[in-house]
């Protein structure tokens, strides 16, 4: 008798790095050819586990070495306690269950929470990776997302379908983006079709993405996928940070028990030639050696190589491993490249979780290439008189602290009579002055980590510091006695004070300021207005009130009233 299996085929799609280019994983996805098996799964948690047990077979008899995704309704987890099915199926296959990543998808509506939780927690403690899947088309709840903490974080295709056109859409990757930070995960994007969507999700800062852009699901794994142009990116980084984190460059590892052969790791390499070194690990996942092709093969390729070393233990030809953290920046693993021998400077860097155990490796030229691009599309973005980045920079950490709930004060600086300056003094004067300022505001902001300094052109600039820190930034540009070709000069400074909720974006917050920078420019001498987004009036901090012609009238500083912060 036919079994339902026999009408039940399996396709491959590959889930792509945005930052190297490179393929990270493999998606299975059952192909029923006759009936609804995955809708009987759907109520059927038997069912769901054995199809993501075959799954990992059907991989292993494509005998490919990259990491796997298989689907599981969130239900079968919670019903099941820990899918035991697959687990076997990936012994079976003498993988490792940190080599696969078990996507939950919806419904998650009637999925007992408590069980749910617990039956991940089980997963977790076994080796295997979490994605929260169908995000954006599904019924997760947010509360439920932040509890699961998915290691992969997948925005459903429905929203990525309407980018880049959607601005709501584009919103809701890029706050993902900012969840995935915060909660450790990494963002995924599905259903990737155009050049335009592939830009679109890139600039809202997903990592991870799939789609017929790149190389439709077939029955057997993508030797290769379409890589659009331009296959570094960088989300922006601030003046003096550390740089984008590793996992941003992770690619898959070919991995190896300890005790595994030369012979082993010979086949392995002659087999892959794209792969380009072997890491031999622990029953943990633990690195304990790192096999560099080229030397390895240089060394059985001698007179006696392979005589000596074919059916000896790896570890007589391997190195001891390097390896960074998953939380590691770029820098740091340049740190870690520097500090080894020179001659090892080209091998894979070995990335590692919490528990050590081996994740993917990276490699120097993608963290060389990207980091070197940073520097040009940074340089780019920077002003040429104040070499101090522009208002993008300083939009795009506003938006940042926005969304992290955080209080910061925004702040916008001028010269007053600029025009007069140029014209009186000349523009070689003027631009020496611009510089004094940018140079004054940089070395105040560099003593507050948290401050950033923007130059928007011209005379003015931008400021962003916590509220606390105020008052001595304010004091080192406004106290000082500034002139152009000996004629003596002023500033004015407009801040607004925007606390949790009190704006939705770096846009409202800069249109705050227009009237608060006219309340600075309308007062004598060196100015600072403070003021808040909810509110009409505004404290004078520094400078003095012209006289008005009504006698009886209140001056603008009455009009004034404290301003916390």
């Amino acid at each position: 008798m036919p079994s339902w299996t026999d009408h039940l085929r399996f396709a491959f799609q590959p889930v792509v790095n945005l930052t190297t280019g490179s393929v990270a994983a493999l998606e299975i996805l059952a192909r029923p050819e006759q009936g609804d098996v995955l809708a009987t799964a759907r109520s059927n948690p038997d069912l769901d586990g054995e199809l993501a047990a075959l799954a990992v077979r059907a991989a292993a008899r494509q005998e490919t070495l990259l990491p796997l995704h298989v689907n599981v309704f969130a239900g079968t987890p919670a019903d099941l306690g820990g899918l035991a099915s697959l687990g076997a199926a990936v012994r079976e296959a003498r993988r490792q269950p940190w080599e696969v990543t078990v996507d939950l998808g919806t419904p998650f509506t009637h999925v007992p929470r408590r069980a749910l939780l617990a039956a991940v927690g089980r997963l977790r403690e076994e080796g295997f990776r979490i994605c929260a899947d169908g995000i954006g088309d599904g019924d997760l709840p947010l509360r439920l997302l932040a509890e699961l903490a998915p290691d992969v974080v997948k925005v459903d295709a429905s929203v990525v379908a309407r980018l880049p056109e959607d601005r709501g859409c584009q919103a809701v990757v890029a706050g993902m983006r900012r969840f995935c930070d915060g909660a450790g995960s990494r963002l995924a994007v599905e259903g990737v079709e155009t050049e335009l969507q592939y830009a679109a999700v890139r600039e809202a800062g997903a990592q991870l993405a799939q789609g017929d852009l790149f190389a439709p699901a077939a029955r057997l794994p993508a030797a290769d996928v379409y890589r659009p142009s331009r296959t570094v990116a960088l989300p922006a980084q601030q003046p003096g940070a550390g740089g984008p984190l590793v996992m941003e460059f992770v690619r898959p590892a070919a991995l190896l028990p300890v005790t595994a052969s030369a012979g082993e790791v010979r086949s392995l390499l002659t087999g892959s030639p794209g792969v380009s070194g072997v890491v031999l690990v622990d029953a943990d996942g633990v690195p304990v050696r790192a096999v560099d092709r080229g030397r390895f093969l240089l060394s059985l390729s001698g007179r006696y190589g392979h005589a000596l070393y074919a059916d000896r233990p790896a570890v007589r030809l391997a190195d001891l491993p390097r390896t960074v953290g998953a939380d590691a920046t770029a820098w740091e693993v340049l740190n870690v490249v520097a500090a080894d021998e020179r001659a090892r400077t080209g091998d894979d860097v070995a990335v590692v979780d919490a528990y050590g155990r081996c994740v993917g490796v990276v490699h120097l030229a993608d963290i060389v290439r990207a980091l070197a691009e940073s520097r040009v599309e940074e340089a780019v973005r920077l002003n040429p008189l104040t070499r101090l980045p522009g208002s993008d920079a300083i939009n795009a950490e506003v938006d940042r602290r926005i969304a992290d709930g955080r209080e910061f004060a925004l702040s916008w600086l001028d010269v007053d009579g600029f025009k007069q300056v140029n014209d009186g003094a000349g523009f070689a004067a003027g631009d020496e002055l611009i510089r004094a300022v940018g140079r004054t505001l940089a070395d105040a902001a560099a003593v507050r980590p948290e401050a950033r300094v923007g130059h928007i052109g011209g005379d003015d600039f931008l400021l962003l510091a916590d509220p606390d820190g105020l008052e001595p930034l304010a004091s080192a540009v406004l106290d000082a006695p500034w002139s152009a070709g000996g004629r003596p000069v002023t500033l004015s400074l407009a801040t607004v004070v925007c606390g949790p909720e009190s704006v939705e974006g770096h846009r409202q917050a800069a249109a705050c300021l227009a009237p608060l920078k006219q309340a600075a420019k309308a007062l004598d001498g060196a100015s600072w207005v403070l003021g808040r987004p909810d509110s009409s009036r505004h404290e004078i901090r520094r400078g003095a009130s012209p006289r008005v012609p009504d006698p009886g009238g209140p001056t603008a500083a009455e009009h004034g009233v404290p301003a916390p912060g």
